[in-house]
């Protein structure tokens, strides 16, 4: 994009619209994915909780959001979004919300992610032990959420995105909700756990490899700029690849009946995407294959978890 493209594009939206930028409004179903998966193990297990579900969903939706705004402002004062980058400008780039604004979203957007998730713990944690270990769950999601880019060692910066990712959007997410339900944990769902936590992982890959030269340019050591295109193209094929093989094993563990391998119809979608991927070696080709693998990721947990709960 070019100065005057820049410029062009600033001037033609309105503040609203800059904030939704940086919201990042297409990124939440991937929050809300791994929640509906969580639920549907519980389901399963027969103590699916409404009220625990929907508070889930809207902590998870909350620490996305302020993800989304720390990520931007960390870019941003580290000078790592520029002109050159192949994905999309947003408000703080275009000069169209200040550091301080964003600095206030931020503290709301934390004030908001507590409020959702004491009032979660509330409902759901009966043992003191469980309040406080979530308590610091909660915390520990949040500083995750704000030090991916923010900081003077920010761990996306050091390669370390994916395994946050795998964590958080995989083991906490799955297994938090389906815990904060169940009051139990169990073995049986870490398969789920993980499935969800790669295709997340697998969503952070694409949007690095699209970013991967501004990145190196830059300093921001992603793993796919640590790896270089080629092996982070494989490692993409081997994320997905891993994702099936666990639902796939999950279903032949512990399942039976039709419903059970509804998710086998987004298999053609993800091995059609991941053969994409491979043959595509230019960081501007990843640029549609993003909201792809976003799609793809929502209906894969989704057909999991509708093959769970009305089998």
């Amino acid at each position: 994009m070019t100065n005057s493209d820049n410029m062009s594009s600033t001037t033609s939206i309105s503040p609203i619209q800059a904030w939704l930028e940086s919201l990042r409004p297409k990124t939440l179903p991937l929050a809300v994915a791994a929640v509906i998966t969580g639920s549907a193990l519980a389901s399963w297990a027969g103590h699916f909780k409404w009220p625990v579900a929907l508070l889930a969903l809207l902590t998870a939706a909350i620490l996305q959001i302020l993800s989304n705004l720390a990520n931007d402002y960390g870019d941003v004062v580290k000078g790592s979004d520029t002109e050159e980058r192949l994905g999309p400008l947003r408000g703080m780039q275009k000069g169209l919300i200040s550091a301080k604004q964003m600095k206030n979203a931020l503290k709301i957007t934390v004030l908001l992610a507590c409020l959702s998730g004491i009032s979660l713990i509330a409902v759901a944690c009966n043992s003191p032990s469980d309040i406080v270990g979530f308590l610091a769950l909660g915390l520990l999601a949040i500083v995750a959420a704000i030090t991916y880019t923010v900081g003077t060692r920010p761990y996306g910066y050091l390669g370390l995105g994916d395994i946050s990712v795998l964590i958080f959007f995989g083991y906490l997410s799955v297994l938090g909700t389906y815990y904060l339900q169940v009051g139990d944990f169990s073995i049986n769902t870490l398969l789920p756990a993980t499935a969800s936590g790669l295709l997340s992982v697998a969503v952070l890959n694409i949007n690095n490899l699209r970013d991967i030269d501004s990145d190196r340019q830059n300093g921001k050591n992603t793993l796919a700029v640590r790896l270089g295109g080629k092996k982070a193209r494989c490692y993409h094929a081997v994320l997905l690849v891993t994702a099936m093989l666990c639902l796939v094993s999950f279903t032949l563990l512990y399942r039976n009946g039709g419903l059970s391998w509804l998710f086998l119809l987004a298999f053609p979608l993800l091995l059609k995407h991941i053969a994409q991927v491979l043959r595509d070696p230019t960081p501007e080709g990843m640029r549609p294959k993003l909201v792809q693998m976003v799609k793809a990721a929502l209906l894969t947990n989704i057909l999991f978890s509708i093959g769970l709960v009305f089998n």
